[in-house]
């Protein structure tokens, strides 16, 4: 069995670093002990600083790491073009995960275990069992329970956590979900898992470990309205709709 890794990465040169490096120790462990074969593919979007030079580096000692650079593209576009080039090779399974190191490899391993039965995995921080730290402010957990009330009521899928930065599908699934993804900026991570939904494929959430970055913050005053933009124009994008057919 093999899975591929996507780590989509925009200006990350000074954490990619250290991510690579724990998700090669890691895996390289697994894939002796349970022979479970691994690739890490590096989508490098439109930077500006030395991220292909850090990726390099780690590829040079691990010629399991590989990457993409591209010259534009937002983070959906980058785990789109991944996604192509994982579906290319033998991977039974693909997924990705943020190149901060928010998700550990021993988290991101959880979703390997957990999709026996299913056609995706996702990781929740809002799941009980979840583990967050640092613990995150009331706005943000108040922002994000908005958000997600209101991705529930626009299409039906019933997730506490749709944006977390660590998901696992079967190749099978993604293969047909995949040409129908209508956007690449925030409403990413909705579209890919409506696709599922409307395709009659199995999702299920799992309680995840993530240590957040105290230098990985979002605006959310600024990037709220563009969020919201985003889910209303992906909701017109997919009319008209069945209520009994997409609600779970």
């Amino acid at each position: 069995m093999k899975v591929s890794i996507v780590m989509p990465a925009y200006n990350e040169e000074k954490r990619i670093g250290p991510t690579l490096k724990s998700y090669s120790r890691y895996f390289e462990s697994i894939r002796k002990l349970k022979h479970i074969d691994y690739e890490i593919i590096v989508v490098i979007n439109n930077t500006n600083d030395n991220t292909i030079g850090v990726v390099k580096t780690y590829q040079n000692n691990n010629q399991r790491i590989w990457y993409l650079n591209l010259l534009n593209g937002g983070k959906g576009y980058a785990i789109i073009e991944g996604f192509r080039e994982a579906l290319k090779g033998k991977s039974q399974m693909i997924g990705f995960v943020d190149a901060d190191g928010s998700t550990s490899p021993k988290a991101f391993y959880k979703l390997i275990e957990s999709i026996n039965g299913v056609d995706g995995v996702i990781a929740s921080r809002y799941l009980k069992g979840a583990i967050v730290e640092p613990a995150p402010k009331f706005r943000r957990i108040f922002f994000s329970r908005v958000y997600n009330f209101i991705i529930k009521l626009l299409f039906f899928i019933n997730y506490q956590d749709t944006q977390c930065g660590a998901k696992l599908f079967r190749k099978k699934a993604l293969q047909k979900a995949i040409p129908n993804i209508r956007t690449f900026q925030w409403a990413f991570d909705i579209d890919l898992i409506y696709q599922f939904k409307k395709n009659n494929f199995k999702i299920t959430e799992i309680p995840t470990v993530w240590k957040d970055k105290n230098y990985s913050k979002l605006n959310l005053f600024s990037a709220g309205p563009s969020m919201m933009f985003e889910l209303i124009k992906l909701r017109l994008l997919n009319l008209p709709f069945s209520l009994s057919k997409y609600k779970n």
